[in-house]
C-alpha cells in the first residue's frame, strides 16, 4: 500500500506547476535545437556510413572481377600465335614450322608468367626440400647424393614468394648393401 500511496504522491508533484526564467526557457529550446540538429547529422553520418560501405563493396566486387584483364589479354595474343602456329601445320604438314611455333609460344607463356611475379621452382641436383617439394618416388642411385632431387615430374611454381604448385620430384636414395 504504502508504494502505491508514494507513486500517487509522486505523480501529483509532477502535475504541479513548474516555473522557470525566460533565459531559462531560451536555454532549454537552443539545447533542444541543438540536440535535433546533432541527431540529424547523426542519422546523415550513419547514412554515409551505410552508402560509402555499399560502394565500397562494390568496387571490390568490380576489382576482383577483372583484375586479371590485362593478364588475359596478353593470354589471348599468345592464344592467338597458337592458332597462327597450327595453321601450316594443318594446311601443309609443315610440322617443322608449327614446333618453332610452338617454342615460340611456350617462350612466351614463361615470359608472360615471370612478369607476373611467377617463379619457376629450380631442384634438380639441389636438395629436396618439403617446403616446395612434393617426393613421388626414391631412385637409388650412388651418382647424387641421398635426399637429392634427381628427376622432376612437374614443375612447381611461386607467386612472388608464395607457394602456388609444389614440385613433383623423385629423390635419390643410396642402394641397400645386401
Amino acid at each position: 500500500m504504502r508504494k502505491k500511496e508514494q507513486g500517487k504522491q509522486e505523480e501529483a508533484s509532477l502535475k504541479a506547476e513548474i516555473t522557470i526564467s525566460l533565459v531559462e526557457y531560451q536555454q532549454l529550446v537552443e539545447g533542444s535545437r541543438e540536440r535535433q540538429e546533432y541527431f540529424d547529422k547523426l542519422l546523415r553520418l550513419q547514412a554515409e556510413f551505410e552508402n560509402f560501405k555499399k560502394r565500397n563493396l562494390k568496387e571490390k566486387q568490380q576489382f576482383v572481377k577483372f583484375a586479371n584483364e590485362g593478364l588475359i589479354y596478353e593470354l589471348i595474343s599468345i592464344l592467338d600465335n597458337f592458332e597462327r602456329a597450327f595453321d601450316p601445320a594443318n594446311k601443309m604438314n609443315d610440322f617443322k614450322s608449327l614446333h618453332q611455333g610452338v617454342e615460340m609460344i611456350l617462350k612466351q607463356i614463361h615470359q608472360l608468367l615471370e612478369k607476373n611475379g611467377v617463379k619457376k621452382i629450380e631442384c634438380l641436383g639441389k636438395p629436396f626440400d618439403p617446403a616446395c617439394q612434393e617426393a613421388i618416388a626414391h631412385i637409388e642411385t650412388d651418382k647424387n647424393p641421398e635426399d637429392t632431387v634427381v628427376e622432376e615430374v612437374q614443375k612447381g611454381y611461386l607467386l612472388e614468394d608464395r607457394l602456388i604448385r609444389p614440385a613433383v620430384v623423385k629423390v635419390a636414395k643410396k642402394p641397400d648393401k645386401k
